[in-house]
């Protein structure tokens, strides 16, 4: 995925009220930017850091810039636009990137499913059975190569996992795919210290039928796209 102007560079001042940042761009103009992350960006909101928005000319929106990517003291590189994945995701299946799920060719976005539930994607194939595929963003770093996920308390994540168990119980596939935008991560655990209710539940999910996934992405200032399959260690769990 391609962005679609090219990034401009600055250092973040502070990221503020969840959705807001002021960053002061290597130009010297002071700006504040949408921030497209919700979650607690642990690691990512420190001032001083080295950060990349993309302008926008809409006249519609009233943020004239997007934050998309932070780059760490270590070189790192991290997508932090929690809207992103699931363009890349999409992007990887119309490739057929995703070993895992190369075999099916029609990809539906944003179907309902469950009691009031929209799957990110609904994937099917002649004599496959459908496959519901949701989408977690990942940026979470905080020891090792250890990619973690979730940063916070995620009820609507632990929605997600009931609803998941419950298609692959009616005999579909579901399909949980974790998306690391952070180049210095090689595997994938659980942050049960943050949200021991969401580890547990994807416990559950897995003994329901539940297939989880991790991809790493390759993260520029210029784009960011599905790289590789990552391991994951659900039972090796971060502890406080």
């Amino acid at each position: 995925m391609r962005f679609q102007t090219p990034l401009m560079p600055g250092r973040l001042i502070k990221r503020y009220k969840r959705f807001l940042a002021d960053v002061i761009l290597d130009d010297g103009r002071q700006v504040t930017a949408h921030c497209a992350n919700p979650g607690a960006m642990i690691g990512l909101k420190e001032p001083g850091l080295r950060v990349w928005l993309e302008p926008n000319d809409d006249p519609k929106k009233k943020l004239k810039f997007g934050w998309r990517v932070a780059q760490l003291d270590s070189g790192a590189c991290v997508g932090i636009d929690t809207s992103l994945p699931n363009k890349i995701i999409h992007e990887a299946l119309r490739a057929q990137k995703i070993a895992e799920l190369a075999d099916y060719d029609t990809i539906r976005p944003e179907q309902k499913y469950g009691a009031n539930s929209r799957v990110d994607f609904l994937l099917s194939a002649p004599a496959l059975p459908e496959a519901y595929v949701e989408v977690k963003n990942v940026h979470l770093w905080r020891s090792g190569d250890w990619a973690e996920f979730p940063d916070t308390v995620t009820a609507r994540g632990l929605k997600h996992l009931g609803v998941l168990g419950d298609m692959a119980e009616a005999g579909h596939r579901a399909v949980l795919i974790y998306c690391v935008q952070h180049t210095g991560c090689a595997r994938f655990r659980l942050a049960a210290d943050l949200d021991p209710a969401y580890a547990e539940a994807c416990k559950r999910a897995l003994q329901r039928g539940v297939e989880m996934l991790c991809y790493s992405c390759a993260v520029s200032c210029e784009q960011i796209t599905l790289e590789r399959a990552l391991p994951l260690h659900i039972h090796t769990l971060a502890q406080s």
